[in-house]
């Protein structure tokens, strides 16, 4: 049967992976605990030797345009190629091989639960996918199976976090189901908290994000309780990614222990967060 090994949250900020590039020879004093972190977060990661991961990103309109945005899309497809956000497709990068099994069982699962998702049988990522991909697997991402859920924080209306909590729930109990024996690690990315355009334009809100952090462990139902107007006021318009992490939660169990969790600031006017999670 299918194990769900890890539970984490992490931001996916483009910044973050030449901001840990530049930290990696330095000491875990000289980096700092919140920056040290993200290292342990990936060392744990790679620990638990997962099989499947399965992600909770946004498209930043590199495969789905304004025109175009649904609500939950889940990637079916073999495998997933970087996607072009604007200068051209890097071609050292592998594309992701992906576990189209798992995530048709996800879709037959889910679907009849009354969600309604989009299916990508082809389906490229972005940075929002492939940053924390990097910084939790390393040189090993592209050998770990992905199926990649992208969740629509861009285009108005877009779902609340009670419904991408509920949603959570409804692929975690896809994932139990699951008869296959696999180790499965859920990754929700976006945030924390940043606003990249208008007047408050490099908002950060320290004292939420660590608020946030604490209560994605323990009171999750109070974050789900919170409406996109409290999200875009607390954490910024951009902050808003958050409700990604819900996702990732909703499929853990109601019950779960903390391993580790860090935060950092300003990394490219963002508050960068981490927190890792197993079953209790």
């Amino acid at each position: 049967m299918a194990d769900i090994v890890a539970g984490i949250g992490i931001s996916h900020v483009p910044a973050l992976a030449p901001f840990l590039a530049a930290q990696k020879p330095r000491t875990p004093a000289e980096r700092g605990p919140g920056v040290q972190a993200f290292f342990d977060a990936g060392d744990w990661m790679r620990e638990q030797q997962a099989d499947v991961a399965v992600l909770i990103y946004n498209d930043h309109g590199a495969e789905m345009s304004l025109g175009l945005v649904p609500a939950f899309v889940v990637g079916a497809a073999e495998e997933y190629p970087p996607a072009d956000e604007g200068n051209g497709v890097d071609a050292s990068l592998p594309p992701f091989p992906g576990d189209a099994d798992l995530s048709w069982h996800i879709i037959d699962s889910v679907v009849p639960e009354g969600f309604d998702l989009a299916v990508a049988q082809q389906m490229a990522v972005d940075h929002g996918f492939r940053i924390p991909m990097g910084v939790l697997f390393g040189a090993e991402a592209s050998a770990v199976k992905v199926v990649p859920i992208a969740v629509n924080v861009v285009q108005q209306p877009t779902p609340s976090a009670r419904r991408c909590f509920q949603l959570g729930q409804a692929i975690g109990r896809a994932l139990r189901s699951y008869p296959e024996d696999v180790r499965i690690a859920v990754i929700g990315t976006g945030g924390m908290s940043h606003q990249l355009q208008g007047a408050r334009a490099g908002h950060i809100n320290e004292e939420f994000d660590r608020s946030f952090l604490d209560r994605i462990v323990t009171a999750p139902e109070e974050l789900a309780d919170l409406s996109n107007a409290d999200y875009i006021s607390l954490a910024g318009s951009e902050g808003a990614e958050l409700v990604m992490w819900l996702v990732m939660r909703g499929i853990m169990n109601t019950d779960v222990d903390a391993v580790l969790s860090g935060y950092h600031v300003p990394v490219s006017s963002t508050g960068a967060g981490v927190v890792a999670m197993t079953n209790r």
